[in-house]
C-alpha cells in the first residue's frame, strides 16, 4: 500500500467526490465503470466537507444471534477498535453487514461514531442502518443504507478482508474520497495526479459558471476557453 502525505490528504478535501470520479476518469479511464458506490445512501450531514482516508474494512451480522459469549464479543470487539485506532491514520471505517436482509440492527450511533471519532476515523460507509442521529459525533460522516432505531444483534463477525458496499468494492487499507454523493476509491499511487488533474477540472468548470445574460455565444467562448487549459 502507498502511503500519501497529510498534504496530499488535505488537498484531496477540496473538490467533492464527484470531481474526484471525473479526473479518475481522465487518469484510469479503465475505473469510470467501478471503484465507487452506485446504490442510494443516506447521508448523516451533507454540509460536512469531504473526507479522505484509508479503509478499515469489518463485516458485521445484525438479524443472527451471536453464539459466543458475552466476554468473547467484548474481547473481540475490544480487537476491531485495536484494528481501527491502527496506522496509517486517518481512517474511514467501512462495514459491510452481510445479512439476506441488511439493516435490522444499527453498529453506529451516540457510541460508536464518539469511540471511532477519537480513534482517528472520520466516517462509515456501510449498507447497513444508523441511528442516534441527534447524539451523534457531529464531525463524523454516515453513509448508510438506511436509519433504524434498534442495535437489534448487531455485531462485528471479523474485519480486514475485501467488501463490497453499495456496489463499490473495498480493501482493507485502500484511500477513499467521500461526501454527501456517495464514495470513490483512489489508487493511493494516483493522488498526486488526481489532485492536478482536479484543479484542472475545476478551472474548466469555473469558465461556464456565468453571469445573466448567458447564450450561445458566450457558450462557444467559454468553450474555446476550456479548450485552452492544459
Amino acid at each position: 500500500m502507498t502511503l500519501n502525505t497529510s498534504l496530499e490528504l488535505s488537498l484531496l478535501t477540496q473538490w467533492d467526490t464527484p470531481t474526484i470520479c471525473n479526473a479518475l476518469e481522465l487518469i484510469v479511464p479503465e475505473r469510470r465503470g467501478y471503484g465507487f458506490t452506485v446504490e442510494h445512501t443516506v447521508c448523516l450531514d451533507p454540509t460536512l466537507k469531504p473526507i479522505v482516508g484509508y479503509a478499515r474494512t469489518a463485516r458485521c451480522a445484525t438479524r443472527t444471534r451471536p453464539e459466543e459469549n458475552a466476554q468473547t464479543l467484548a474481547e473481540r470487539r475490544l480487537a476491531y477498535y485495536e484494528y481501527v485506532a491502527g496506522a496509517p491514520q486517518p481512517t474511514i471505517a467501512v462495514i459491510q453487514d452481510f445479512e439476506t436482509n441488511p439493516g435490522a440492527g444499527a453498529f453506529w450511533g451516540e457510541v460508536n461514531t464518539n469511540v471511532h471519532y477519537g480513534l482517528g476515523c472520520l466516517g462509515i460507509i456501510t449498507n447497513g442502518c444508523i441511528r442516534d442521529i441527534p447524539d451523534s459525533q457531529e464531525n463524523f460522516q454516515m453513509l448508510a443504507g438506511m436509519i433504524n432505531p434498534s442495535h437489534a444483534w448487531v455485531h462485528v463477525v471479523d474485519w480486514g478482508t475485501p467488501v463490497t458496499i453499495h456496489g463499490m468494492d473495498v480493501e482493507d487499507g485502500n484511500l477513499i474520497h467521500a461526501d454527501m454523493h456517495g464514495a470513490v476509491v483512489i489508487p493511493s499511487k494516483f493522488a498526486k495526479k488526481v489532485i492536478e488533474e482536479a484543479k484542472i477540472i475545476a478551472a474548466k468548470e469555473s469558465i461556464l459558471i456565468q453571469e445573466p445574460g448567458f447564450n450561445m455565444d458566450r457558450l462557444r467562448e467559454a468553450w474555446k476557453g476550456m479548450d485552452e487549459i492544459h
